[in-house]
């Protein structure tokens, strides 16, 4: 092993354990939802989600439809 490698290996992986030291401590820095707020806001994306679903297969059926209609003739 060269000097440079093995001067750059002790940097590397002290530079991975302080990396996940800091995210460590950042995670404990976040407010966390409740159960609760987790709840009614997971239900709120699976409502938009669905309602989003159901507007874009109408726009697609509308446009299938349409292009179908201008080919056929």
């Amino acid at each position: 092993m060269s000097k440079v490698a093995a001067q750059r290996a002790p940097k590397i992986w002290q530079r991975i354990v302080d990396y996940f030291k800091d995210t460590r401590g950042e995670l404990r820095k976040v407010t966390w939802p409740t159960r609760d707020q987790a709840t009614k806001l997971t239900a709120i994306v699976l409502g938009v989600t669905v309602v989003m679903a159901i507007f874009l297969g109408a726009v697609d059926f509308v446009f299938a439809t349409l292009v179908r209609l201008i080919v056929a003739r």
